[in-house]
């Protein structure tokens, strides 16, 4: 595969890549709790360093340490997201029962301004499910060290760009100028907790069960 080509398809698959159900209903339970756009944004942007650190990681061990990581490993990687999506859903459905509707009308559903340590800490566990795959694949079509990081450092940077989009896409019901919409807001954050609460057991069951 020609390098250059490889490259410019990188951001790109990268791009898309932010944009898979597992991640969107990560960064949806994430950003439910956001009344301000560029905080929610922020979220997007650390979930995707997370992600790229944990490939950028398992890349280095990988194509430098020349470490074979089972594929059984990647599977348990897989169950550990669906474990997060189910804590994610249920710890957000906690922070909506605190938001009593007698004191909606001074509050916002916004809990934790700043602090994006939990996004990033997603992006961690999202890299780890996947990376191994993606390592093997990219080491199979470039041969060199430098054309795989360089590939995975450009897959990362997509995907961060796809998840800023993403997260701010999904703030948008929830930011200041919606503050009035409070059962709108409140069904959105049921709604997104439910599926994710749902999807993480679907993925723990194809990953352990099945």
């Amino acid at each position: 595969m020609d390098l250059s080509f490889s490259l410019l398809l990188a951001a790109a698959v990268g791009f898309s890549h932010a944009f898979e159900a597992d991640h969107l209903l990560a960064v949806s339970s994430m950003v439910t709790k956001r009344n301000r756009f560029i905080t929610a944004i922020k979220d997007g942007v650390f979930w995707g360093l997370g992600h790229t650190s944990t490939i950028m990681l398992i890349g280095l061990l990988m194509v430098v340490g020349k470490f074979a990581i089972a594929e059984q490993t990647f599977t348990y990687f897989e169950a550990g997201v669906g474990v997060m999506l189910v804590v994610l859903g249920i710890w957000r459905l906690g922070k909506l029962r605190l938001t009593a509707p007698s004191h909606h009308h001074h509050h916002h559903l916004d809990f934790d301004a700043g602090g994006h340590h939990v996004a990033y800490g997603v992006g961690l566990v999202h890299g780890l499910a996947g990376s191994g795959t993606l390592v093997v694949l990219v080491m199979s079509q470039l041969k060199t060290a430098w054309g795989t990081f360089s590939y995975l450092l450009l897959f990362g940077l997509g995907s961060i760009v796809g998840m800023l989009l993403a997260s701010g896409v999904f703030s948008l019901p929830f930011s200041r100028r919606w503050s009035n919409h409070h059962f709108l807001q409140r069904s959105l954050v049921l709604l997104s907790s439910l599926l994710c609460i749902g999807f993480g057991i679907r993925v723990l069951w194809e990953n352990l069960f099945v």
